[in-house]
């Protein structure tokens, strides 16, 4: 199974997409940079404090797919326009919270594809909407 780094803001879902595709229910508050067998979920604030996003780039090289995530609730994009080539490894979209009352998942594909992102899944971590197709993908040869 591929290992993804799931990169995004605060409250966009990273830790509960974290436990989906670990299958577990535990929960804790992600106040650094969390290595599981498959996954390594990171704190909100790497990606929204410019000194902390350089730990980021270096931590994306120790996985095979990077996951830019973007809440489908959200009123703006974090990322950059033409962000994913900077990276040497294969960058993915996701979009969450789907099933969100505010939610715009086109909107946040749109964003997603800005900044590079090829590949795009919808997903919701809570219902299981879209998870298969991200587990199907991360299964693939890396």
């Amino acid at each position: 199974m591929k290992r993804i780094i799931l990169v995004g803001r605060t409250g966009c879902g990273k830790t509960t997409l974290t436990r989906a595709i670990r299958g577990c229910d535990d929960y804790r508050k992600t106040q650094y940079i969390n290595r599981f067998d498959h996954v390594i979920d990171t704190p909100g604030e790497y990606a929204e404090t410019r000194t902390l996003a350089r730990a980021l780039a270096l931590y994306s090289y120790e996985a095979d797919v990077v996951g830019f995530l973007l809440g489908a609730n959200e009123p703006q994009s974090l990322y950059s326009p033409n962000l994913t080539p900077c990276l040497n490894r294969e960058c993915v979209g996701i979009v969450t919270q789907i099933d969100s009352p505010r939610a715009a998942p086109d909107r946040a594909e749109k964003w997603l594809h800005l900044s590079g992102c090829t590949r795009i899944f919808h997903v919701s971590a809570l219902t299981g909407h879209g998870m298969g197709r991200l587990m199907d993908f991360l299964k693939e040869p890396a």
